[in-house]
């Protein structure tokens, strides 16, 4: 929330009581020195545009962060404007709930440095671990459960019935799904594991994951389990289109993640609070200890180029009046669609990467919060709607926020809980009018939403969702416009269709003091996700380092794990590339 809550104000308080900087790192740094501190605007206050200041602080830059919304950017959590009386805080609302899996390197070890009162480790102690994932089906199938298991995370407790429902689902799915094709999928696995870098790079890049595993051939369950389903909870992308170079290398760090290898933690965390309650606002402090400076309500409009270098930022500041903002450097760490529109012809003429931008795309996958005056027993972790035709992620989230109590906590005193929803489809017809999600109103757009819920978590024997519990809900206003001729989205999503790998610039540009983070820029772990926002910003700092000469530690950037094992096959895969032969497992 971005109002005060008493473990914000705890998290001030850690940093306060830890003896935080008076003057700022940059300050000190040049009263020591006895020169002034090379000042840094970082355009862009999301992840990106945090880390970059984060590391930058810490070096000694004076650095001022400009963000045109809020900070957190589409990480952030939110208030539902007039829903708290009576002393309770507004409702928690999100662009989407956060997914924080063990995979991720870089973005834990940041969160591990922002100080919160009582974590030995920072926010990082507010990420907990669910139990288990669910894999729901409509039209009467079962369900399929999944526990989590870890060390320290135990299953949740099976009921006599809840096992017998999750031996039936096995089972169902098990006789749907013929053992030809479960082989084939595991070959096709295989076959990408062994898979040399250029061939994934080269290759592998430009096929869609729905031809690699040949699902157009196959099977209803292996269409919407090993296609659709995995690409959604894994990459949220479309498996017809999303490039198999890119869900293969996360389905792979994913199964290692699952056999404890090469992972921070768990296959699956979230935080324990509302995020701009467990990591933001601590985040936003601790920068500030650190002199960072905050503009927000201030957005990029132009990068004049003058004599080859940036020579401001032209912005327009919250009462709409145009100012120029200068700096020694610039990092741009806004998402691609919005970066590229502050980008000038003789900004893309210094450097052509940036023009290839423009091939990058986006799409939409927005959040909508619904409040209810019951605790859902679903389950304890998240759930893919995987029959929906609208792709529906979702999460119960009262269960995993310990330190509150909702009732007393949020809303006017009747919400128990809140069933966070992620709609991944929006271009599709839904069950309840027949019309997409961007032809609905915002109204439809829930009642739908809620329908597909129903039909899917209902269908069973037993009533999961039901109306009578429904107090309201909450959809992401970044969305505006539906259910007219020109809806739009505020804050898309990266998307990765084949070969636009190959169209993601680095942070580094060929105008000396510009810098490019986001999601969007090329990292190990090719996705548009808050690992590579943060990724991206350590690559920007040491880009920004290199080019001043600085002695300062260079940033750490982690790639995703690579099985030693798996080495001399990709070697050899690497020859039999070369030689124009097929992978040694790919048999068609």
């Amino acid at each position: 929330m971005s109002g005060t809550t008493r473990r914000g104000f705890l998290g001030t308080a850690a940093v306060a009581a830890g003896g935080g900087v008076a003057l700022g790192a940059a300050q000190e740094a040049s009263a020591r020195s006895g020169t002034a501190p090379q000042t840094v605007a970082v355009l862009g206050g999301g992840v990106a545009g945090l880390t970059a200041a984060h590391e930058l602080a810490e070096r000694g830059f004076q650095v001022t962060v400009y963000e045109r919304k809020a900070l957190g950017g589409k990480a952030r959590s939110m208030d539902v404007p007039g829903s708290g009386t009576g002393g309770r805080g507004p409702l928690p609302g999100e662009h989407g709930f956060r997914f924080i899996p063990g995979i991720y390197h870089n973005l834990p070890d940041t969160m591990r440095r922002i100080p919160f009162a009582g974590n030995p480790n920072g926010v990082h102690d507010n990420l907990v671990a669910p139990k288990e994932m669910l894999f729901a089906r409509s039209g009467g199938r079962e369900d399929i459960r999944i526990p989590l298991l870890w060390p320290g995370n135990t299953p949740a407790e099976l009921t006599p019935d809840e096992l017998r429902r999750a031996l039936t689902s096995v089972l169902d799915t098990a006789f749907n799904l013929p053992l030809h094709e479960a082989l084939y999928f595991a070959n096709r696995f295989l076959v990408f594991l062994t898979s040399c870098d250029e061939r994934r790079d080269e290759a592998w890049e430009q096929v869609p994951w729905w031809e690699f595993v040949r699902a157009g051939r196959m099977s209803y369950d292996y269409q919407r389990i090993l296609a659709i389903g995995i690409t959604r909870n894994i990459v949220a992308t479309k498996a017809e289109e999303a490039s198999t170079r890119t869900v293969g290398t996360l389905l792979e760090a994913f199964a290692f993640n699952l056999l404890g290898r090469g992972a921070d933690g768990p296959l699956d965390r979230i935080l324990n609070a509302p995020t701009n309650e467990a990591w933001i606002d601590p985040w936003v402090t601790y920068l500030k200890s650190l002199g960072v400076e905050f503009k927000v309500g201030w957005t990029v409009q132009n990068l004049p180029l003058a004599a080859g270098r940036i020579a401001g930022a032209v912005m327009e500041g919250p009462e709409g009046v145009r100012r120029t903002v200068t700096a020694d450097h610039y990092i741009s760490a806004m998402p691609v669609e919005h970066a590229r529109r502050t980008w000038n012809s003789a900004v893309r003429a210094a450097d052509p990467q940036l023009a290839e931008c423009d091939l990058l795309e986006t799409d939409w996958m927005t959040g909508i919060q619904f409040y209810l005056t019951e605790r859902t027993p679903i389950l304890h972790g998240h759930l893919d709607l995987i029959d929906s035709p609208w792709s529906l992620t979702a999460i119960a989230q009262a269960q995993h926020w310990p330190g509150h109590d909702f009732p007393a906590d949020f809303g006017d005193g009747t919400v128990a809980d809140c069933l966070s929803v992620d709609v991944s489809e929006w271009d599709r017809p839904g069950i309840l009018y027949g019309k997409t999600a961007k032809q609905c109103t915002r109204t439809e757009v829930a009642r739908e939403v809620w329908a597909q819920l129903q039909a899917a978590l209902n269908d069973s024997g037993r009533t999961v969702l039901k109306d009578s519990v429904l107090h309201s809900w909450f959809l992401d206003p970044a969305v505006d416009g539906l259910g007219t001729p020109n809806p739009v989205n505020d804050e898309q999503l990266l998307i990765h269709p084949t070969g636009t790998f190959h169209h993601r610039p680095r942070s580094a540009t060929k105008i000396p003091n510009l810098f490019l983070a986001g999601d969007y820029v090329a990292v190990p772990i090719d996705l548009a996700t808050m690992e590579g926002a943060n990724t991206s910003a350590r690559q920007a700092v040491n880009a920004l380092l290199e080019q001043v000469g600085s002695a300062a530690a260079r940033c750490v950037v982690t790639p995703l794990y690579r099985a030693p094992e798996f080495e001399p096959l990709k070697r050899h895969d690497r020859t039999r590339y070369l030689l124009r032969l097929p992978n040694l497992f790919d048999v068609g």
